[in-house]
């Protein structure tokens, strides 16, 4: 690092220490220093480890040398030295897939402000109750993360901001009576035929949005906020996402004497980065990987960074029932069962048939011999069954017991005799998590920008982006939740609705859609699709170590036109 660098980490050391009880000696801090630099990205994590172990030590003295300082990196330089970077052993001990029904629950508690994990059974037909705090629940987890963001929060010593001025976020019912332009935030719910409310768990009140998207006065330039660009467009239409029923949105806008909230301004809530929500859960686990510990996040981040071979090939809408499909899975089994090295790991997601599996569909003993055949297929490429693995992700029109969210994993019927010919396979739910490392993955197969468009309430801003795609990336990670889509589009076990959700922000999303192949990064947030493998023959490779996403396609096969 350079000198700049080295002298806040010293500083840093030497604070850190200070927290502790400790004090350094000249050749102590350097003996510090030369442990930390080690891990360029992870050097908070490793002070950390450091001063865990040091302080399980028993010192007679407060002072330390570099003696007593150097015994203990050594021992967590050996400890980290026996861990091995082979690409069989990232494959057995980093990589664990989580299926979402094991995903723990956690809701918030408005009064005392912490989360709590829910204790006891989680029935799969719930009580009517499960589908009112399954909206109390979306609107309290947004409304915890925005009231953390200093531009809805009123200064508490700023006596001169008068309340038109306030971008605090005003309850509905404390609408009654007001005057002048509120902020509030609320659930677009379609309570009466034809008319839209803004819905908060104080009440509800009309909404018209015909003049959301007319040049007004901007608060960028009234109160100089230049970081609010990222939040709202600076020409005051609305920002970029797909606005549909169920979606959280926060308005500016003015109660008319009718009644009706005439909105001016809307965006979704802001996002909150990764880490300062993680600082806040104080080690809960919301992804359901498990709690790791500070030696085990070290070491786990160090393999993630050897991990440079390691690559994930993504491939939608895999239909085994056509042979054109299956030519062409052959061929990219081929092409990569003669590199180097090959892919840790094939995440395969349906749709696995070419036509819906439904009471209609009469093939069920077909369909798993394609599955069957499909194994056989795998196992005639010995690389690949040796070192890969190989994770099946079931689309909405899979066989299985309903189409509502989420989904389990393929029945064992059709994949018995695949599992038996292909030990390394796995079969999980839709939406699918999978931790690399230290590294948080969700995989969520749906056709999802197609319903979004066909649901959206308004048509969204070209302001920022004219891609579809990255429009709805921008409303899943806003809404921390993969499918924001009303219940009557797309149903929801009321009692798993925790499943869907995106908080804290993961660092990947992958949305299997059978629109065209696209790639963004929004946020911090690698987000892909890797297209239709079946009618465009694309897919895509991802490198976990570096987070890079290569498109691909084979040769020959015409991709469809864009949106």
């Amino acid at each position: 690092m350079g000198g700049g660098g080295a002298a806040v980490m010293r500083k840093k050391v030497l604070r850190r220490f200070k927290i502790r009880g400790y004090t350094l000696k000249v050749e102590a801090v350097e003996e510090v220093l030369s442990f930390v630099g080690q891990f360029e990205d992870a050097d908070d994590e490793a002070l950390e480890l450091l001063l865990d172990e040091i302080d399980n030590e028993s010192y007679k003295s407060t002072i330390l040398d570099r003696e007593s300082v150097h015994r203990v990196v050594s021992l967590l330089l050996d400890a980290d030295s026996a861990v091995a970077s082979g690409p069989d052993v990232i494959n057995q001990t980093a990589l664990r897939v989580i299926d979402v029904f094991n995903v723990p629950k956690f809701q918030y508690d408005p009064v005392k402000k912490v989360f709590y994990e829910h204790t006891g059974r989680l029935p799969i037909h719930g009580e009517a109750s499960a589908k009112a705090a399954l909206y109390r629940d979306r609107f309290h987890l947004l409304l915890q993360r925005i009231s953390r963001d200093k531009h809805f929060s009123r200064p508490v010593f700023d006596s001169e901001m008068v309340d038109s001025q306030s971008c605090e976020i005003t309850s509905i019912q404390s609408l009654i009576g007001s005057v002048g332009r509120k902020w509030i935030m609320g659930v677009i719910s379609q309570l009466e035929d034809g008319h839209f409310f803004l819905e908060d768990l104080t009440g509800a009140v009309p909404v018209d949005l015909s003049n959301a998207i007319s040049l007004i006065e901007h608060i960028v330039y009234i109160f100089h906020l230049p970081n609010l660009i990222v939040f709202f467009d600076v020409s005051h239409k609305i920002t970029s996402g797909f606005f549909v029923e169920n979606t959280i949105i926060v308005a500016e806008g003015e109660l008319l004497l009718n009644g009706v909230f005439q909105v001016s301004t809307c965006g979704f809530p802001p996002l909150e980065d990764r880490e300062a929500s993680l600082s806040l859960l104080m080690g809960l686990d919301f992804f359901g990987s498990g709690i790791l510990t500070s030696e085990e996040t070290l070491r786990l981040s160090q393999l993630e960074k050897k991990a440079v071979n390691d690559m994930f090939v993504v491939l939608s809408d895999v239909w085994v029932d056509n042979d054109e499909t299956m030519e062409k899975l052959a061929t990219v089994l081929d092409g990569y069962e003669n590199v180097d090295v090959v892919p840790s790991l094939f995440v395969l997601m349906g749709n696995f048939c070419s036509r819906p599996c439904n009471l209609s569909f009469h093939s069920f003993s077909s369909l798993r011999l394609k599955f069957t055949k499909l194994g056989e297929m795998i196992g005639s490429h010995p690389r690949i069954k040796e070192h890969s693995r190989f994770l099946f992700i079931p689309g909405p029109n899979d066989p299985g017991p309903s189409t509502v969210l989420p989904r389990c994993a393929l029945p064992k019927y059709f994949t018995e005799e695949l599992q038996k010919q292909i030990p390394n396979a796995i079969f999980s739910s839709n939406p699918c998590r999978l931790k690399f490392c230290t590294q948080e993955i969700v995989f969520f197969r749906n056709d999802l920008l197609y319903r979004m468009r066909r649901s959206s309430l308004i048509p969204p801003s070209t302001e920022e982006t004219s891609d579809p795609f990255e429009h709805l990336v921008a409303t899943i990670t806003h809404q921390s939740h993969l499918c924001p889509l009303p219940l009557t589009v797309q149903p929801v076990v009321w009692n798993y609705d925790h499943c869907l959700r995106l908080y804290p922000n993961p660092h990947t999303i992958v949305l299997g859609d059978s629109s065209e192949q696209n790639s963004f990064k929004y946020s911090g947030i690698t987000c892909f699709n890797p297209g239709s493998f079946s009618r465009d023959g694309t897919f895509a490779a991802y490198r976990p170590c570096t987070r890079e996403v290569e498109l691909s396609a084979l040769e020959g096969c015409e991709a469809r036109p864009k949106w």
